[in-house]
């Protein structure tokens, strides 16, 4: 192990007077840090227009923005008010459980138990005669939901018109069904209830009018599926073919009734319970039916509750979103909820279910594991078959989303998790071979661009993924309120899928990238000011050292920190350029190493005056004392430089540096001050400094000889042990490091990670995006 930088004990430094010194920078006509800010707020026209003038030497520059500052705080109050009552699942109305319900006959007569679900079953007929989802239109969905509810409607003999207007839909429908595209979307459990609606209808005398060959095909998928399921894993055990229990054959009730979940429910599904009541007069299966048509005055979702999916997956789109940290406390909530429930059995959409699949046991294991949370990968296990994982058992066809969740989830292994090796292979696999066949349709889900987040998910790992860059793209794959679900039907969720989450994040963006606009012309006239450009460093360096800092660090209020980091990589890169270039470097770093370790007062004073070498030093002793709060911060800061120097080599220079920008983010927040008021373990702040320094050395060589990070062999393999060491103790949580500062190590090395795994056309391109192009 590298002998770790040296620890001193610093003070906290006075928040404001910090702050004011770095964000608002020097007075008008003060040009000691090389730029002059001006901000004027001006009526622009009709709309309220915000323009934030830079003025370089002379020039200005406009940067104009729509006034947003009152829709932004009023769109955070209404996703804090959403998620401070979310309960067990804001989901939208099954009509085809809703006709299941509908059908029930009262326990003591012939009249509905549920009249209110006959009158929402009327109110909600679609122009064209269907029931189903009015904004997307799939067939299958139309058809289940439309011939259940003509069904419900003729069992009481009333509303003829309605039944006729649907059974026109149908048999002008009926040949959509017969379209080969159908499979890439199928309904879950379609073979087998679609068939079982069939028989009801005929036995009801409804004509469907659809001809007998049809018929028989349906009847045949039906029988072949069947065949497949032993008859007696139906009454053993909770599996997913409990979910289409009114399709089933030859059902043994008593044994049935005995896997009923603890609200009384077949697995959460109102037709599935309809149906059992129908057939036992089960008086808890009524109870949760009388419950969920009060809550839904009327109708029936097609689960519920689905309380843990709700959880997960709305703090999931938040943190991709790139505007979670507006709700720390309320995703802290959920978290908690759901680890309530965390076992090595694993996680089901609703907490009532004693059932699990791997869906929502990867999302759950991978969102509370980078939460801190302490959770086994064990819980994965039970979906290994073989050599594959699955998300049900005997399921007929993968699905890609629920590969996708296993692959991100993969991504946060510690070492000696072999279990999540063989998963994150396998679903490395799935997802690329589906992929090159260009087959990225799923069966559970219909987003926007399920394409683009499975390839940045291949592309960019997750030890390579930054945040505000997964944030820019995951902005143009979101798809809002347009997303849909597939279950037994389309189904929407209200708060997963919302467009006022799309709306913030946008605005939050927008936000972002003019700031980042603001600061990048800082230091872009500090390099130009302090003529760092005759070291090497070209605007392009300086703009990629911004990019690095801002897409690690992107909050608002931690402006010290990635400006800290960008200028201390900026000189970092100025010092390595004044090496190479002399004709003996080693003198060369003894005498910088001296005059760094001199009188800085008099050096400050005299450097801008002297020689090349003086004026470098000057700028390096200025930027120390810039980020420095008092004199114990700037010894510990120039010792840290002075260690990078005496290990510096031409090989090595960016992978050592790597320490500096952990330090001087430190510094700058004023938590390396805190160090001696924790209990700190300084063995394991020292091995996180090692993992960083080895982690960043290795992939700077790699990039240095060509290689890339997929194609390097042993050191590939060494590289990534070190990094699952180094998510276990960032993630884990147990050394007495403080959180911010664990994750400063690691948003340094996936930094540097990330240089080393792309081009530099992805690079300039992520460039653009992040910071300049506009979010639509």
């Amino acid at each position: 192990m590298q002998t770790s930088l040296l620890h001193f004990p610093l003070l906290r430094p006075t928040a404001k007077q910090w702050r004011q010194k770095f964000m608002y920078q020097p007075q008008v006509g003060d040009r000691r840090h090389g730029w002059i800010m001006k901000v004027s707020n001006e009526e622009a026209h009709e709309a309220s227009i915000k323009q934030v003038v830079l003025e370089v030497d002379g020039t200005k520059d406009v940067i104009s923005q729509k006034d947003e500052k009152k829709k932004m705080p009023q769109m955070i109050n209404d996703i804090r008010s959403m998620m401070r009552s979310i309960g067990d699942g804001e989901i939208s109305i099954s009509a085809y459980d809703t006709a299941w319900v509908a059908i029930v006959k009262k326990m003591d007569g012939d009249s509905p138990q549920f009249p209110s679900s006959i009158r929402w079953i009327i109110q909600n007929q679609l122009s064209d005669g269907s029931w189903g989802d009015e904004a997307f239109f799939l067939v299958q969905d139309r058809m289940i939901n439309t011939l259940a509810c003509v069904i419900a409607l003729k069992s009481w003999n009333i509303h003829e018109d309605e039944q006729e207007k649907g059974l026109s839909f149908i048999r002008e429908n009926w040949w959509r069904l017969e379209d080969e595209e159908l499979d890439d979307w199928m309904l879950g459990g379609f073979e087998i209830i679609f068939p079982r609606l069939l028989e009801m209808a005929v036995d009801l005398g409804l004509d469907v009018h659809c001809d007998e060959y049809a018929l028989r095909d349906v009847f045949a998928k039906r029988d072949q599926k069947l065949a497949r399921i032993p008859k007696d894993l139906l009454h053993n055990a909770h599996t997913s073919l409990l979910f289409s229990l009114e399709g089933m054959q030859d059902v043994d009730w008593k044994r049935i009734l005995k896997l009923r979940c603890p609200d009384g429910s077949i697995m959460s599904c109102p037709a599935s319970t309809a149906y059992a009541l129908m057939q036992t007069g089960d008086n808890k299966c009524l109870e949760f039916l009388d419950g969920i048509i009060k809550k839904f005055n009327g109708g029936a979702p097609t689960f519920y509750p689905i309380d843990l999916f709700e959880h997960l997956w709305l703090v999931d789109r938040l943190v991709r979103l790139g505007i979670s940290t507006y709700f720390t406390s309320e995703i802290k909530e959920c978290l908690e909820y759901v680890y309530r429930y965390w076992s090595d059995k694993g996680l089901f959409c609703t907490s009532d279910v004693p059932f699990s699949d791997i869906d929502d046991t990867a999302m759950g294991f991978r969102l509370l594991r980078l939460h801190g949370y302490h959770v086994s990968p064990r819980a994965l296990k039970q979906f290994e078959m073989d050599g594959e994982f699955f998300c049900f058992a005997r399921e007929s066809n993968k699905s890609l989303t629920c590969a996708y969740s296993l692959y991100r989830a993969c991504q946060v292994a510690f070492p000696g998790e072999d279990d999540l090796q063989r998963a994150e292979i396998f679903s490395h696999q799935f997802l690329h071979d589906r992929r090159d066949s260009h087959n990225l349709k799923d069966k559970w889900l219909i987003p926007k661009d399920l394409s683009g987040e499975v390839g940045y998910a291949l592309d960019m790992p997750w030890k390579a993924s930054l945040p505000r860059i997964e944030t820019r793209m995951y902005l143009e794959q979101y798809g809002g309120s347009n997303d849909v679900w597939i279950a037994k039907v389309l189904y929407r969720m209200y708060l997963i899928n919302n467009d006022i989450l799309l709306q913030a994040a946008k605005a939050d963006f927008s936000s972002f990238q003019r700031m980042c606009r603001l600061e990048l012309h800082g230091i872009k006239k500090w390099s130009k000011w302090k003529n760092l450009e005759m070291y090497g460093v070209s605007p392009k360096s300086v703009l990629q050292a911004y990019f690095l800092a801002a897409s690690s660090i992107f909050e608002p209020n931690r402006a010290t920190e990635r400006l800290g980091w960008a200028r201390t990589a900026v000189l970092a890169e100025a010092v390595s350029s004044h090496f190479r270039r002399s004709t003996s470097p080693d003198t060369t770093r003894e005498g910088f190493v001296s005059k760094l370790t001199g009188d800085r007062c008099n050096n400050i004073e005299s450097g801008a005056k002297g020689s090349t070498e003086s004026s470098l030093l000057h700028a390096l002793h200025e930027h120390i004392s810039f980020l420095s709060f008092d004199d114990a911060s700037s010894d510990n800061l120039c010792e840290s430089w002075k260690q990078w120097i005496v290990t510096w080599t031409s090989r090595d220079c960016q992978g050592n540096a790597a320490l500096l920008l952990v330090r001087a983010v430190e510094i700058c927040s004023g938590r390396h001050g805190c160090l001696t008021d924790q209990k700190l373990d300084l063995y394991k702040y020292s091995w996180l400094e090692h993992l960083t320094s080895s982690i960043c050395r290795k992939v700077c060589a790699r990039a240095q000889d060509g290689q890339s990070t997929e194609n390097a062999g042993d050191s590939n393999r060494q590289v990534d042990l070190q990094m699952k060491e180094l998510a276990r103790c960032v993630l884990k949580g147990d050394s007495g490091i403080n959180e911010p500062t664990r994750h400063t190590f690691l948003h340094v090395v996936k930094s540097f990670y990330y240089v080393a795994h792309c081009s530099p056309e992805t690079v300039d391109s992520h460039i653009s995006k992040v910071m300049f192009e506009d979010v639509i």
